[in-house]
């Protein structure tokens, strides 16, 4: 027994001297999407700032390709010293309700710290003759089975909140899938589908273009950015919430001492205006938990988000 003690002990003081010259070198920050993306938007933006807190380069690497699998994968992997970071969304939470995963996206990662979050916005084209919530929904409903609303793709973020909606509201309402996000707010811009749900952080610049009309938010409160939008709630679909979320998270057995450093100078940087004005700007919103608690926030969003999928019989393509 005094062994164990003894070996814990040490390698808690191990972790801790570690800790106190962490990070010696480069830290990598993978982000499993492609450039562009809400993913790239917060995950650059972070990284710069934790750049100058470390002390070191936090260098970005867009490590796209099988709705994220690629790059978590290759973090999973990583050795558990700090030097490898994953950017994880809302996708990290219903991956495993999706696909077979070559990792555990619970066991296999230890929880650094949510970043922010980000509601979906219910936007339609800008000639569909409606103006609010109630009006879609009338609308829908007089013509069963007519419109369409477009997502990125089958098991995308814009693909399980629609599902969500589609759910809660009872509609009968067309899926059309794209490949990517972008395609999918374009198809709806252009009027071929008329309805499109998806990151605000994403369509805001439609929105203030005037080439989308946003009918709500998918938050549990309105958004500072677009004021006098309400939610989808409360437009109608009482009850309904989808929001897209980031944060970082290390490979399992990274050192504790590690992940607390980490975790305290994100923190320091989430708190500041410079940081909120900008998740404001886009849509969304700058959030603190600790580690702990970020931990159970993604066990509690991966049972939501499986829940929709069973429900709603998504299938994998």
């Amino acid at each position: 027994m005094k062994k164990i003690l003894a070996f814990a002990l040490a390698a808690l003081c191990a972790g801790a001297a570690f800790a106190q010259t962490y990070p010696t070198k480069p830290v990598r920050l993978v982000i499993p999407f492609p450039p562009g993306g809400s993913n790239d938007v917060v995950g650059r933006m972070i990284a710069f700032q934790l750049t100058d807190r470390l002390g070191k380069s936090v260098v970005v690497d867009n490590q796209g390709g099988a709705g994220g699998i690629i790059g978590t994968e290759a973090v999973a992997r990583a050795t558990p010293d700090g030097y490898a970071l994953l950017l994880i969304s809302v996708a990290h939470a219903f991956g495993a309700s999706m696909y077979k995963l070559p990792y555990d996206p619970i066991g296999a990662f230890a929880p650094v710290s949510i970043l922010g979050t980000g509601p979906v916005a219910l936007c339609v084209n800008a000639k569909l003759p409606v103006s609010s919530l109630a009006d879609l929904l009338a609308l829908a409903k007089s013509k069963p089975g007519e419109l369409n609303y477009a997502t990125a793709g089958v098991g995308s973020f814009q693909h399980l909140s629609s599902a969500l909606f589609k759910l809660q509201s009872g509609l009968d309402i067309v899926h059309i899938p794209f490949k990517g996000g972008g395609p999918a707010m374009a198809d709806t811009v252009a009027g071929n589908t008329q309805i499109v749900i998806g990151s605000l952080i994403q369509m805001l610049p439609l929105i203030n273009s005037g080439r989308l009309k946003i009918l709500g938010v998918g938050s549990g409160k309105r958004v500072p950015a677009l004021p006098d939008v309400p939610t989808i709630s409360e437009g109608g679909v009482p009850g309904y919430e989808a929001t897209n979320w980031w944060g970082i998270v290390a490979p399992a057995g990274t050192p504790r001492p590690v992940i607390d450093k980490l975790h305290k100078e994100l923190l320091t940087i989430l708190a500041t205006s410079e940081t909120k004005k900008r998740f404001e700007s886009e849509g969304g919103e700058a959030v603190q938990m600790s580690s702990d608690d970020f931990g159970r926030f993604i066990v509690s969003e991966t049972a939501k988000w499986a829940k929709v999928v069973k429900e709603a019989g998504i299938k994998p393509e």
